[in-house]
């Protein structure tokens, strides 16, 4: 298999050759730590003369040998085989993480060798032994073996994190922080690594679950503690600028960036087909789209056409009344996305971010919820992630009843939705949805850059379908003057739905609308349709420029106001499995021009769900207001009366 251009490979020669040094750092070692504390839990005494290994000795490929280490020593070895209590075989569980670990930490020396020999720390370390190197290089070779120690270091937990999934259970374990991280070199910086492992193998590892458990935690959290180091480091560049493939693996290795397995979620959910969505016309239209963008990414060159030419939605909001539709139109879009993904051959994970994921343990919420964005973002997977009933889940920044866990995950959200960091691949989409999106913060809301208004069954033909539908065909009853579901054909109720807002629903927006048609007449130029934003805008300062961005990305939604053809998605040759470039030169040449129409019509879709929001919650700040004042009456009331 050739390999992108932008990847080096990683020779399994190479990571091979240091098989042995791998196995003598799990067989034993010495460490004394330098900036952690060792465990204070005892270490059980021996009896003299009672063997400390087992009688049997593992028989794993490079994992035989007779120890080096003494008593004191880190012996990762035992410690894995002491954690199902004492079995004399070691288990194909056990067997699995020693061979990741030597796996892991191979890989991590031979990106040591690489990074030593690109940036020439190899020949100052000749230099160095050989007793010549000129005290002007000292800084350099300083700077240069701390950078290696911490491109080592984050490979290894990489690797061990990428490895060991396949052996995750859903036990989790919570270690706390990683403190011994070391830079001097990368040797030492390995050993203090797997130190710190063992003492919380020692601690957590009770059993087999908890053992892989174990080492997934820490591989998280030192990953996360040497990114940050290597933010202020020097001399990473060719860490950070380069990309290393391990083929037996398919791990790839891209600076201080997590890896994670190709592997989709199981769903078991109930899956809805379109027809069973009732009402809800412009939501069903744009999720059965967005399903079909999704399917265009390209998993060679990590993009998506529509990503490319500014028509893909990355973000959107799903809001209305309960009972409505919302988890209707989930389970649609989520069996869409998982049988064109069985058909293709597709990893599809799908993800959803509840309220239970919200801890008491300060930056656990946090965590949680970066690992949610992780997962769901991986560009080696199709991902779709939702956040339901998010009013509860992400607080209000300055409400005094959001907890520190929900202001953490308000934060990880907006980083992730519209940082600097923020990459659009296009192979993933993120769903908010909420009854009470008045309650959402309002940076994290306009961060959906679509909107769809869930609005359930609204007419007459909408009710009969949607009876019929739950009835089932369990009744002789007659259907009458009524013909099935075809209210829900799509393209002609979505026609009409994005007609209806040729003007404003919303009282308030209604009245600006009316005012700038009196003042400069039809909103037929750029100049006077941006009046009319500004307009918007005075009346609500809320509406602000990245309002204008979601509404100029809903416009280039509306240009790419074509369905890709349903055999597309069950013939993949005839266009996933197309080189990117066919595949971008198809889809422009169906992308239509961009009408005046379609401006207004999205401007005051967006702008009639803002001030919908904005009046709900002006409603609700005067009721708890109202409610307040009563409160405050009765108890000078009450004062009063007691008093005399």
């Amino acid at each position: 298999m050739s390999l992108p251009s932008d990847l080096m490979e990683l020779r399994e020669a190479d990571i091979v050759a240091h098989y042995d040094a791998a196995v003598s750092m799990l067989d034993g070692f010495d460490h004394t730590p330098r900036i952690a504390a060792a465990s204070a839990k005892p270490v059980a005494e021996r009896s003299s003369g009672i063997g400390t290994r087992r009688r049997f000795r593992s028989t794993t490929p490079g994992l035989a040998g007779r120890s080096t280490a003494r008593p004191e020593g880190v012996r990762l070895i035992e410690r894995i085989e002491a954690c199902d209590g004492g079995d004399a075989l070691v288990s194909p569980v056990q067997a699995s993480v020693m061979q990741g670990l030597r796996r892991a930490l191979a890989i991590a020396l031979a990106v040591g060798d690489g990074f030593a020999e690109a940036t020439g720390l190899a020949a100052l370390k000749r230099e160095n032994l050989e007793g010549r190197l000129a005290s002007s290089k000292s800084t350099e070779f300083s700077e240069l073996l701390s950078a290696e120690a911490l491109a080592v270091l984050y490979t290894f937990a990489n690797a061990t994190a990428f490895l060991l999934s396949a052996s995750a259970s859903e036990t989790s374990v919570e270690i706390g922080g990683v403190e011994e991280v070391l830079t001097d070199n990368a040797h030492l910086a390995l050993h203090g690594a797997l130190w710190e492992l063992d003492q919380d193998l020692e601690t957590f590892a009770t059993d087999e679950p908890r053992l892989v458990a174990t080492c997934l935690a820490y591989a998280e959290m030192l990953m996360e503690k040497v990114a940050l180091r290597a933010q202020t480091a020097p001399r990473l560049e060719a860490f950070t600028s380069g990309a290393w493939r391990v083929e037996a693996d398919d791990f790839t290795i891209s600076g201080f960036s997590p890896a994670h397995k190709a592997r989709g979620t199981t769903l078991t959910m109930q899956f809805k087909k379109p027809h069973q969505v009732v009402g809800n016309h412009i939501a069903k239209y744009q999720a059965m789209k967005l399903a079909k963008m999704l399917m265009a990414y390209d998993f060679d060159r990590k993009l998506n056409p529509f990503a490319e030419m500014g028509g893909f939605i990355f973000t959107f909001m799903g809001d209305g009344k309960p009972g409505t539709g919302k988890t209707t139109l989930i389970q649609m879009m989520a069996g869409l996305i998982n049988e064109y993904c069985q058909v293709a051959g597709y990893p599809f994970r799908y993800q959803n971010f509840s309220i239970d994921q919200i801890d008491s343990y300060q930056g656990k919420s946090g965590q949680n919820a970066k690992a949610f964005i992780n997962n769901v973002l991986d560009p080696n997977v199709i991902g779709f992630g939702t956040v339901d009933d998010i009013d509860q889940i992400a607080g209000k920044r300055g409400d005094r009843q959001s907890s520190a866990g929900q202001q953490e995950v308000t934060a990880v959200l907006m980083e992730a939705f519209s940082g600097a960091n923020t990459v659009v691949r296009g192979n993933c989409t993120f769903g908010m949805f909420s009854n009470y999106p008045e309650n959402v913060d309002d940076a994290l809301r306009q961060r959906a850059g679509a909107r769809f208004l869930v609005d359930g069954p609204k007419s007459r033909e909408d009710y009969i379908d949607i009876l019929a539908l739950l009835m089932g065909k369990n009744h002789s009853i007659p259907l009458g003057e009524h013909e099935l579901y075809a209210a829900q054909e799509i393209k002609k109720a979505v026609t009409a739905s994005f007609e209806g807002h040729g003007r404003p629903h919303e009282d308030g927006l209604l009245a600006v609308w009316e005012q700038v048609g009196k003042d400069i007449g039809k909103l037929d130029t750029v100049a006077k349709m941006g009046t009319y934003l500004k307009a918007i805008q005075e009346a609500d300062e809320r509406f602000t420029g990245r309002a204008i961005k979601n509404i100029t990305d809903a416009v280039k939604v509306r240009a790419m106001d074509f369905e890709l053809p349903d055999e597309w998605m069950f013939e993949p040759d005839l266009f996933l499995f197309k080189p990117y470039d066919e595949k971008l030169a198809m889809v422009e040449a169906m992308r239509q021009p961009i009408t005046v129409e379609m401006v207004i019509q999205e401007i005051n879709r967006y702008a009639d769900s803002e001030f919908r929001y904005a009046d709900k919650s002006d409603e609700v700040a005067i009721e708890n207001a109202v409610r307040e004042m009563g409160r405050m009456e009765e108890a000078r009331r009450r004062y009063a009366a007691s008093r005399g």
